[in-house]
């Protein structure tokens, strides 16, 4: 397992992040309490300052890490004007933390409607209902616009709503950080290379 850098092995010798990352992420849902997908997203505006917030991964793989929001929230209209974004994760259990950073595209139509389809009809309604990001002139307004899409989508299927999809980051780097003692960490970083990767230790 050495040279996977799997869980009983030493990760700085992992070849290539994603199997790495998978492992970490299994080991993270067991330890974690809530939330093990849960990362912070980093964007900028247009004058360049940045934003971060929390959002879930929907699923990664070779291709990239995927989350989904409203393409009219902050969020949205930011990495639409960029075609850019960080993402950190950090699991305090396990003291790791991934830092992934890279270009963003649109998942398809064909991954937005499956992953639309499979949450609670409770969240298809709201995706519909919260004009997110926008201001809100009270909580009744929010739970009154809930109703009318609840009583407009009462039977069969709820569409997912054109603003409503997702973004693939597609990583240029991925750096994978463990905690050790008087703040000696270990840090990798793999850095794509054509369609390889080059992977760099760092000082802590």
């Amino acid at each position: 397992m050495a040279e996977t850098g799997l869980t009983t092995g030493d990760f700085t010798e992992a070849q290539e992040p994603y199997r790495l990352f998978a492992s970490w992420l299994e080991e993270a849902t067991g330890s974690e309490i809530n939330d093990p997908n849960a990362l912070a997203l980093a964007t900028v505006d247009t004058d360049g300052m940045p934003n971060v917030r929390m959002v879930l991964l929907k699923g990664f793989d070779e291709r990239g890490f995927v989350f989904y929001t409203n393409f009219e929230s902050q969020k949205g209209r930011e990495i639409l004007g960029s075609m850019k974004a960080a993402m950190c994760f950090h699991w305090k259990s396990l003291r790791r933390q991934v830092r992934v950073r890279g270009p963003v595209e649109q998942v398809s139509d064909a991954e937005a409607d499956e992953y639309y389809a499979s949450r609670p009809r409770g969240s298809r309604i709201g995706a519909w209902a919260s004009k997110q990001s926008r201001p809100l002139e009270g909580r009744f307004a929010l739970e009154k616009a809930v109703a009318e899409y609840t009583a407009k989508h009462a039977v069969g299927e709820i569409p997912r709503p054109e603003h409503w999809s997702g973004f693939r980051i597609l990583p240029q780097s991925i750096e994978f950080w463990h905690d050790r003692p008087f703040r000696l960490h270990d840090r990798v970083v793999f850095n794509r290379s054509q369609d390889d990767w080059d992977k760099t230790r760092l000082y802590p």
